[in-house]
């Protein structure tokens, strides 16, 4: 579970924000603030992550930002795109505009996960949100993933899930399991491969997946290592 605070002004806000983390599994709502002088010292030494609006009274949340010496993991929600620079420079993990949908929140939060863990943290499983819901779906079951657009398609042998994500925060997700990008719109799950002929990988059922002429070398030394 990622403890987590928020740090928000607005009513509307609030309750969306509210909403959200109540939804999302891995994330325990620790508490709500309108202004960063009322947060205690031992609620951000225990927060793990914060949502950080920009418009705040007292003080701007950026500039308290700036203030803490060893803050949580940062995600800004403001309805203002004109502070996105200066909050990437304060090391934010994500700026989301306002209002954002809950794939969008989910998508953020999710990177948020996945820089927490460790390698021995790593989970045989992994919760998906696909067509307003939560799958709780087995790694070694995935055979590939591709990207279309905005999202990724994650195939498995029984069933595929469409979720909003991109291609390189799965790659990171994936580290100290057995699956490797063979082109730039696909990963495989190497346990998978029943065989590599010409360009392309062949997996369960008599799927096809393309390589990709940069990624070839690596398919062939992944192979044979």
């Amino acid at each position: 579970m990622i403890n987590c605070i928020v740090l928000e002004d607005e009513k509307p806000a609030q309750e969306v924000l509210k909403k959200y983390i109540d939804k999302t599994p891995f994330l325990n709502f620790q508490g709500l603030y309108e202004s960063g002088l009322h947060i205690p010292l031992q609620a951000l030494k225990s927060a793990e992550l914060l949502f950080l609006d920009i418009q705040l009274p007292g003080i701007n949340g950026l500039s308290y930002l700036k203030t803490l010496k060893d803050p949580p993991k940062v995600i800004v929600t403001t309805a203002y795109p004109d502070y996105a620079v200066e909050a990437f420079e304060e090391e934010v993990v994500d700026y989301l505009l306002k209002p954002f949908s809950y794939e969008r929140f989910f998508k953020a939060v999710d990177r948020i996960r996945n820089q927490i863990a460790t390698k021995e943290q790593h989970s045989k499983n992994v919760f998906v949100y696909a067509d307003k819901t939560f799958y709780n779906i087995r790694i070694d079951d995935i055979l590939y993933l591709k990207a279309e657009a905005d999202y990724i398609n994650i195939v498995t042998e029984e069933r595929d899930f469409l979720v909003l994500d991109s291609l390189r925060n799965w790659k990171e997700k994936l580290k100290g399991f057995n699956f490797l990008q063979c082109h730039r719109s696909y990963i495989v799950n190497l346990d998978k491969v029943s065989k590599v002929y010409g360009n392309q990988i062949f997996m369960g059922n008599d799927l096809k997946v393309p390589i990709g002429k940069t990624h070839k070398a690596q398919v062939i030394q992944s192979i044979r290592s």
